[in-house]
């Protein structure tokens, strides 16, 4: 027999019956009934049921006692309809079932490290070691499939909009621009080295000096970061850049391409335009730079209210300019022991502390520190939350502004979890403007960029100090997660040389590092913007995974390891030698 499958296992329909078809796949599932042996047959594209029967094909019967799970088959046979008492409504070859009369064992399959079946129970990194078994789950399948379809209607989409696809190199210089970069020694080159790109950032402010005006490219990034569930070394994200274009112009170009997807993958209509929020405004109400929308739960400031209290922690954190800010949880009535555990929960978000204050059916305020606390306490509170009533909790967190802030925003998405006020069927996309241009490192004792070095600043920034400029920057958030973002960017040298300026680098580490871009700017660059979306960030959401991870063929885990190919590793002294390298030993 050859190796020649005739139609896939999921796609045996009525057209098939009383015909003969060949199939090939792995084992799924075998059921020995004594005369007849069962296997369910698995392709990419679904499940067949074949049937082995000695009085039919002797030999193909005596073959198939050796079938186990995982091995690789391909059989021949004829389609006929399942007897009505074993037709599988699940199934949409569930009515059908192949005869077979031909079998070929084309791979054998010893005991597996883990049951595919069962894989969702199985620790992650057993997964990742064999991940080419866990890719045959359905699960994994649909995530990778999702993924080719996503990013084939970003390409179709940006054709449309008169955008060429144009690759950047993965080989380039070290270049500060925000993320730690991984390094690449030349052999040809001793003592020199090339960086892996963080983003195609430059390369493609440089197109827009080459004239290309609309350039996009699914680009691999690479970043020596910390890990988590949203984060890998190695990352793909779908890189735009626009000449002669305005903020507007971009955001309302990213909107299109994303309700066009959403409306493609998940037949969902999104409404327009997106919610715009100020940076200043989301972090004061929500606590975060990515707020979820998806349900309020909003940050209330009550510092005012204890102006006048004698609780003298709180008199401290006022006089240090420091903030006092409350989450107010309606309709829930906590335990003595539930209160507890969130202060445990805050500090383990981050807060340096927690304080609740629960109001009983009488409005009296119950609390750790009730007894320094007046008795129209809940009078006070509503005049700031006119929500607040009785039954009403109150989860308090003080200490300076971004800092506290901060662990409420923390402390918000996990209440939202907790209490179920998260709805998981919601897409909720906004953006979130007006960015601070430079953000203060107090150990370093310097201004760093908030976003890059090459992000245009707003209109007045010649008259503000550093802490008070604005970029002409932009994120697009997706419940809670950055999916992208972006800028305008600078194309006056002048201004260019400035911010490098302001960033602490010397005319000559800005020569050193920049010098090719100040020349271009100087060679007639156009105006330009443009913005990158996280594509392993959008596809998690559109799965419901907990992790990029989940969305990626073969990621690294949160240490930065490749199980599989048990990589990084130790490379010979030898071709060390060869790059002009010695590792030593700590």
């Amino acid at each position: 027999m050859k190796i020649q499958r005739t139609v896939s296992c999921g796609q045996v329909t009525q057209e098939h019956v009383d015909k003969k078809i060949q199939l090939s796949g792995w084992v799924n599932k075998r059921r020995d009934h004594g005369g007849l042996i069962f296997i369910d047959l698995r392709d990419r594209t679904g499940l067949m049921q074949l049937v082995f029967n000695p009085d039919i094909a002797a030999e193909a019967h005596k073959a198939a006692h050796a079938l186990r799970s995982e091995y690789v088959i391909s059989v021949c046979g004829i389609v006929y309809p399942r007897p009505t008492e074993t037709v599988n409504e699940k199934l949409p070859t569930g009515k059908l079932e192949l005869y077979v009369t031909e079998l070929e064992i084309l791979n054998r399959a010893k005991m597996l490290p883990f049951s595919l079946e069962d894989a969702e129970n199985v620790d992650e990194e057993l997964r990742l070691k064999y991940r080419y078994l866990d890719l045959r789950r359905k699960r994994m399948y649909s995530n990778m499939a999702l993924r080719s379809d996503v990013i084939f209607l970003m390409r179709y989409f940006l054709q449309q909009h008169g955008f060429h696809e144009i690759e950047t190199p993965t080989l380039t210089k070290d270049t500060p621009e925000g993320a730690r970069e991984f390094l690449v020694p030349s052999r040809l080159h001793h003592g020199f080295f090339y960086a892996l790109p963080q983003s195609p950032q430059l390369y493609k402010q440089l197109l827009m000096a080459g004239g290309i005006e609309r350039y996009f490219q699914v680009a691999r990034c690479f970043r020596d970061e910390d890990l988590r569930a949203d984060r890998q070394p190695e990352f793909t994200q779908l890189d735009l850049e626009l000449s002669f274009v305005t903020a507007q112009d971009i955001q309302d170009l990213m909107e299109a391409l994303l309700v066009y997807i959403m409306k493609a993958v998940k037949g969902i209509e999104i409404p327009r335009p997106f919610t715009r929020i100020v940076y200043e405004q989301a972090f004061e109400v929500y606590g975060s730079d990515k707020p979820d929308l998806r349900f309020e739960l909003k940050i209330q400031d009550l510092s005012t209210l204890f102006k006048d209290t004698s609780l003298k922690f709180l008199q401290t954190v006022l006089q240090q300019d420091g903030r006092i800010g409350a989450l107010h949880v309606a309709g829930k009535t906590f335990t003595r022991s539930e209160l507890d555990s969130w202060v445990i929960r805050a500090q383990n978000l981050g807060a340096k502390g927690l304080l609740w204050v629960r109001f009983d059916e009488d409005g009296k305020p119950e609390s750790p520190v009730a007894k320094f606390l007046p008795d129209d306490f809940l009078f006070r509170v509503a005049n700031v939350i006119p929500s607040c009533t009785k039954n009403d909790t109150l989860f308090i967190i003080a200490g300076p502004y971004k800092e506290a802030w901060t662990s409420l925003g923390r402390l918000r998405l996990e209440l939202g979890e907790a209490l179920n006020l998260i709805p998981h069927d919601v897409y909720n996309f906004s953006w979130i403007v007006d960015f601070p241009l430079f953000e203060y490192d107090a150990d370093a004792k310097c201004w760093n960029a908030t976003h890059h070095p090459f992000t245009s600043p707003t209109e007045e920034w010649e008259n503000q100090e550093p802490g008070e400029m604005h970029a002409k920057a932009y994120d697009v958030i997706l419940n809670g997660v950055e999916l992208g973002g972006g800028s305008i960017r600078i194309h006056d040298q002048a201004v260019q040389k400035k911010m490098f300026e302001l960033l602490g680098l010397s005319t000559e580490e800005t020569q050193e590092k920049f010098g090719f871009l100040l020349e271009a700017q100087e060679l007639g660059f156009p105006p330009h913007g443009g913005i990158a979306l996280g594509l392993d960030r959008l596809i998690m959401l559109l799965t419901n995974s907990n992790s990029i991870r989940d969305v990626i063929a073969f990621p690294k885990t949160q240490r930065g390891f490749d199980l599989m190919m048990s990589a990084p590793a130790s490379v010979d002294a030898a071709k060390l030698r060869e790059y002009g390298l010695v590792v030593k030993k700590k």
